[in-house]
């Protein structure tokens, strides 16, 4: 049951390194070609179609990770468990201190300030959730993978 949900915890981190990934190298820089007439409602459509993309994978993260924290399993009780988790407190803080406030005042129209900030910011959750990815491939390594045959 461990094991299986450890795969689900990974599966769900990746998908979200990758859309990170996506929303930093694409979709958050071409913001700024909309133009600023179509801008309102190119930001409230991004909102309302991101959310569904991004929050359940989000939660499904959330709830394996601490499903994992309280198995009892030691390999969840490792510094590179624990690492993975503080990387998820972070892109958490990040995601609802920074980036949700950030869309917010996108919603009234482009703001070439926030705009600069929102590309900029959200490479601390591009980052934190590469590091987790690889943090977490590797505690499946050294675990599981490691000496099966």
């Amino acid at each position: 049951m461990t094991k299986s949900l450890f795969l689900l915890h990974i599966a769900s981190t990746w998908y979200l390194v990758g859309l990170c990934w996506i929303v930093q190298r694409v979709q958050y820089p071409l913001m700024d070609l909309v133009g600023r007439s179509g801008y309102q409602a190119y930001e409230q459509a991004h909102i309302s179609r991101i959310g569904p993309v991004v929050a359940p994978m989000m939660l499904l993260e959330v709830a394996t990770g601490i499903g994992l924290l309280s198995s009892g399993d030691p390999a969840f009780r490792s510094a590179a468990f624990l690492g993975s988790i503080a990387l998820l407190v972070t892109i958490w803080a990040s995601t609802f201190f920074v980036q949700v406030p950030l869309h917010g005042t996108l919603t009234s129209g482009f703001d070439e300030h926030a705009h600069g900030w929102l590309v900029s910011s959200n490479w601390i959750r591009t980052i934190a959730w590469t590091a987790r990815g690889g943090l977490l491939l590797w505690l499946a390594w050294v675990t599981w993978l490691r000496d099966a045959p």
